[in-house]
Protein backbone atom coordinates (compact mmCIF):
# COMPACT_ATOMS: atom_id res chain seq x y z
CA UNK A 1 0.00 0.00 0.00
CA UNK A 2 1.14 3.83 -1.29
CA UNK A 3 0.09 6.94 0.47
CA UNK A 4 0.91 9.86 -0.68
CA UNK A 5 0.24 12.29 2.73
CA UNK A 6 0.11 16.15 3.05
CA UNK A 7 0.14 18.12 6.19
CA UNK A 8 -0.06 22.08 5.77
CA UNK A 9 -2.39 22.68 8.64
CA UNK A 10 -0.24 24.91 10.59
CA UNK A 11 3.38 26.86 10.44
CA UNK A 12 4.83 23.98 8.87
CA UNK A 13 4.42 22.42 5.65
CA UNK A 14 5.38 18.77 4.61
CA UNK A 15 4.44 16.33 1.91
CA UNK A 16 5.29 12.41 2.60
CA UNK A 17 5.26 8.89 0.82
CA UNK A 18 4.99 5.88 2.72
CA UNK A 19 4.97 2.45 1.47
CA UNK A 20 3.89 -0.31 3.67
CA UNK A 21 6.17 -0.25 6.93
CA UNK A 22 8.44 2.02 4.90
CA UNK A 23 8.78 5.90 4.62
CA UNK A 24 9.71 6.13 0.97
CA UNK A 25 10.20 10.35 1.11
CA UNK A 26 9.37 13.36 3.35
CA UNK A 27 10.10 16.76 2.75
CA UNK A 28 9.14 19.67 5.37
CA UNK A 29 9.57 23.05 5.41
CA UNK A 30 9.21 25.30 8.53
CA UNK A 31 9.78 28.55 7.21
CA UNK A 32 8.22 31.79 6.14
CA UNK A 33 6.68 30.82 2.82
CA UNK A 34 2.91 30.17 2.39
CA UNK A 35 1.78 26.28 1.71
CA UNK A 36 0.40 27.04 -1.86
CA UNK A 37 4.01 27.81 -3.08
CA UNK A 38 5.86 24.74 -1.51
CA UNK A 39 3.27 21.80 -1.21
CA UNK A 40 3.17 21.11 -5.12
CA UNK A 41 6.98 21.83 -5.69
CA UNK A 42 7.64 19.56 -2.61
CA UNK A 43 5.80 16.75 -3.98
CA UNK A 44 7.63 17.46 -7.56
CA UNK A 45 10.79 17.61 -6.06
CA UNK A 46 10.37 14.31 -4.27
CA UNK A 47 8.56 12.36 -6.81
CA UNK A 48 11.68 13.14 -9.10
CA UNK A 49 14.08 11.48 -6.38
CA UNK A 50 12.23 8.02 -5.88
CA UNK A 51 10.77 7.94 -9.78
CA UNK A 52 7.10 8.29 -8.26
CA UNK A 53 4.42 7.17 -10.62
CA UNK A 54 1.57 8.79 -8.56
CA UNK A 55 -0.97 6.41 -10.64
CA UNK A 56 0.45 3.81 -8.33
CA UNK A 57 -0.49 5.47 -5.41
CA UNK A 58 -3.66 3.72 -3.39
CA UNK A 59 -4.53 6.81 -1.51
CA UNK A 60 -3.86 10.58 -0.24
CA UNK A 61 -3.87 11.15 3.24
CA UNK A 62 -4.31 14.71 4.73
CA UNK A 63 -4.45 16.53 8.01
CA UNK A 64 -7.70 17.74 7.93
CA UNK A 65 -7.86 19.92 10.80
CA UNK A 66 -7.79 21.76 13.11
CA UNK A 67 -5.34 24.56 12.35
CA UNK A 68 -4.87 27.17 9.97
CA UNK A 69 -7.56 28.17 8.02
CA UNK A 70 -5.46 28.94 5.09
CA UNK A 71 -3.31 26.29 5.36
CA UNK A 72 -6.26 23.78 5.72
CA UNK A 73 -7.94 24.85 2.51
CA UNK A 74 -4.27 24.63 0.66
CA UNK A 75 -3.70 20.86 1.81
CA UNK A 76 -7.61 20.36 0.93
CA UNK A 77 -7.53 22.01 -1.99
CA UNK A 78 -4.50 19.96 -3.15
CA UNK A 79 -5.56 16.70 -2.30
CA UNK A 80 -8.86 17.19 -3.86
CA UNK A 81 -7.11 18.23 -6.51
CA UNK A 82 -4.59 15.31 -6.42
CA UNK A 83 -7.64 12.79 -5.88
CA UNK A 84 -9.77 13.76 -8.82
CA UNK A 85 -6.74 14.04 -11.50
CA UNK A 86 -5.65 10.52 -10.08
CA UNK A 87 -9.45 9.43 -8.81
CA UNK A 88 -8.06 8.15 -5.88
CA UNK A 89 -9.41 8.07 -2.40
CA UNK A 90 -8.36 10.52 0.41
CA UNK A 91 -8.40 9.95 4.12
CA UNK A 92 -8.49 12.29 6.37
CA UNK A 93 -6.52 12.84 9.72
CA UNK A 94 -7.82 15.06 12.61
CA UNK A 95 -4.45 17.45 12.94
CA UNK A 96 -4.01 16.56 16.60
CA UNK A 97 -3.72 12.84 16.38
CA UNK A 98 -1.21 12.84 13.69
CA UNK A 99 0.99 15.19 15.73
CA UNK A 100 0.33 12.92 18.60
CA UNK A 101 1.69 10.10 16.81
CA UNK A 102 4.80 11.59 16.20
CA UNK A 103 5.61 10.34 20.09
CA UNK A 104 5.05 6.64 19.10
CA UNK A 105 5.68 4.02 21.76
CA UNK A 106 5.96 6.57 24.68
CA UNK A 107 4.45 5.66 27.92
CA UNK A 108 3.27 8.84 28.76
CA UNK A 109 0.57 10.91 27.90
CA UNK A 110 0.57 13.17 24.66
CA UNK A 111 -0.25 16.60 24.31
CA UNK A 112 -0.20 18.48 21.38
CA UNK A 113 -0.49 22.45 21.56
CA UNK A 114 -1.26 24.51 18.13
CA UNK A 115 -1.04 28.31 18.77
CA UNK A 116 -5.20 28.79 17.98
CA UNK A 117 -4.59 32.57 18.66
CA UNK A 118 -7.54 34.29 20.90
CA UNK A 119 -5.49 32.67 24.04
CA UNK A 120 -6.55 29.35 22.83
CA UNK A 121 -5.25 26.03 21.58
CA UNK A 122 -5.87 22.90 19.20
CA UNK A 123 -5.23 20.12 21.33
CA UNK A 124 -6.05 16.92 22.24
CA UNK A 125 -4.89 14.58 24.70
CA UNK A 126 -3.26 10.88 23.43
CA UNK A 127 -1.46 7.88 25.01
CA UNK A 128 -0.51 4.56 23.59
CA UNK A 129 -0.72 1.22 24.92
CA UNK A 130 1.99 -1.26 23.22
CA UNK A 131 1.34 -0.11 19.85
CA UNK A 132 -1.93 0.85 19.86
CA UNK A 133 -2.95 4.86 19.27
CA UNK A 134 -5.21 5.73 21.65
CA UNK A 135 -7.39 8.79 21.85
CA UNK A 136 -7.78 10.12 25.66
CA UNK A 137 -9.70 13.14 25.07
CA UNK A 138 -10.32 14.29 21.10
CA UNK A 139 -8.92 16.97 19.67
CA UNK A 140 -10.58 20.86 20.90
CA UNK A 141 -9.98 24.20 21.03
CA UNK A 142 -9.77 25.31 24.52
CA UNK A 143 -7.28 27.95 26.75
CA UNK A 144 -4.38 26.29 28.05
CA UNK A 145 -5.59 26.42 31.60
CA UNK A 146 -8.29 23.96 30.72
CA UNK A 147 -6.13 21.79 29.15
CA UNK A 148 -3.45 22.03 31.96
CA UNK A 149 -6.30 21.60 34.84
CA UNK A 150 -7.64 17.99 32.58
CA UNK A 151 -3.75 17.19 32.73
CA UNK A 152 -3.46 18.04 36.38
CA UNK A 153 -6.84 15.16 37.24
CA UNK A 154 -5.19 12.82 34.93
CA UNK A 155 -1.93 12.72 37.43
CA UNK A 156 0.59 11.29 34.95
CA UNK A 157 3.20 12.25 33.19
CA UNK A 158 2.91 14.65 29.88
CA UNK A 159 4.85 15.40 26.89
CA UNK A 160 3.78 18.42 24.99
CA UNK A 161 4.96 19.20 21.41
CA UNK A 162 3.58 21.66 18.65
CA UNK A 163 3.58 25.29 18.11
CA UNK A 164 1.94 26.26 20.95
CA UNK A 165 4.05 25.08 23.09
CA UNK A 166 7.13 28.34 23.11
CA UNK A 167 3.72 30.40 23.00
CA UNK A 168 2.54 29.09 26.10
CA UNK A 169 5.32 27.24 28.17
CA UNK A 170 5.65 30.18 30.59
CA UNK A 171 1.38 29.83 31.52
CA UNK A 172 2.40 25.82 31.42
CA UNK A 173 5.23 26.24 34.12
CA UNK A 174 3.04 28.25 36.41
CA UNK A 175 -0.23 25.81 36.53
CA UNK A 176 0.57 22.23 35.72
CA UNK A 177 1.66 19.68 38.98
CA UNK A 178 2.47 16.77 36.87
CA UNK A 179 5.92 15.98 36.05
CA UNK A 180 6.34 17.00 32.13
CA UNK A 181 8.23 17.63 29.41
CA UNK A 182 8.80 18.89 25.71
CA UNK A 183 9.16 16.96 22.74
CA UNK A 184 12.45 17.09 20.53
CA UNK A 185 12.95 19.38 17.42
CA UNK A 186 12.97 16.11 15.33
CA UNK A 187 9.49 15.52 16.48
CA UNK A 188 7.47 18.21 17.89
CA UNK A 189 5.44 19.60 14.59
CA UNK A 190 3.53 18.01 11.96
CA UNK A 191 5.35 15.77 9.56
CA UNK A 192 3.72 14.12 6.66
CA UNK A 193 5.21 10.46 7.67
CA UNK A 194 3.39 10.57 10.87
CA UNK A 195 0.17 11.62 8.97
CA UNK A 196 0.52 8.70 6.50
CA UNK A 197 1.47 6.57 8.71
CA UNK A 198 -1.76 7.08 10.73
CA UNK A 199 -3.92 6.54 7.32
CA UNK A 200 -2.73 2.93 7.14
CA UNK A 201 -5.05 1.87 10.67
CA UNK A 202 -8.39 4.34 8.81
CA UNK A 203 -7.82 2.89 5.08
CA UNK A 204 -7.80 -0.28 7.26
CA UNK A 205 -11.18 0.26 9.32
CA UNK A 206 -12.43 1.90 6.14
CA UNK A 207 -12.59 4.59 6.72
CA UNK A 208 -11.98 6.17 3.17
CA UNK A 209 -14.01 9.42 1.16
CA UNK A 210 -13.77 10.57 -2.15
CA UNK A 211 -12.32 13.71 -3.26
CA UNK A 212 -15.71 15.28 -4.12
CA UNK A 213 -16.52 14.52 -0.08
CA UNK A 214 -13.55 15.64 1.60
CA UNK A 215 -13.69 18.87 3.71
CA UNK A 216 -11.59 20.38 6.29
CA UNK A 217 -12.59 20.02 9.80
CA UNK A 218 -12.07 23.71 10.91
CA UNK A 219 -13.34 23.00 14.56
CA UNK A 220 -14.39 26.71 15.07
CA UNK A 221 -15.30 29.77 13.11
CA UNK A 222 -13.02 31.65 11.10
CA UNK A 223 -12.30 35.42 12.33
CA UNK A 224 -14.91 36.31 9.34
CA UNK A 225 -17.19 33.88 10.08
CA UNK A 226 -16.97 35.65 14.25
CA UNK A 227 -17.45 39.09 13.04
CA UNK A 228 -20.41 38.22 10.91
CA UNK A 229 -22.42 36.44 13.80
CA UNK A 230 -21.68 38.88 15.96
CA UNK A 231 -22.76 41.66 13.73
CA UNK A 232 -26.09 39.96 12.96
CA UNK A 233 -26.80 38.87 16.64
CA UNK A 234 -26.47 42.99 17.47
CA UNK A 235 -28.62 44.14 14.69
CA UNK A 236 -30.92 41.63 16.37
CA UNK A 237 -30.49 43.78 19.13
CA UNK A 238 -31.30 46.53 17.88
CA UNK A 239 -34.70 45.42 15.87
Amino acid sequence: MKILAIDSSGLVASVAIIEDDNMLAEYTVNYKKTHSQTLLPMLDEIGKMIDLDLQTIDAIAVAAGPGSFTGLRIGSATAKGLGLALNKPLVSIPTVDGLAFNLYGTDKLICPLMDARRNQVYTGIYEFEGKEFKVVEKQMAVSVQEIVEKLNKYGREVIFLGDGVPVYAEKIAEMITVSYSYAPAHVNKQRGAAVGTLARAYIEAGMLESAEEHQPDYLRLSQAERERAQQEEAAKEND
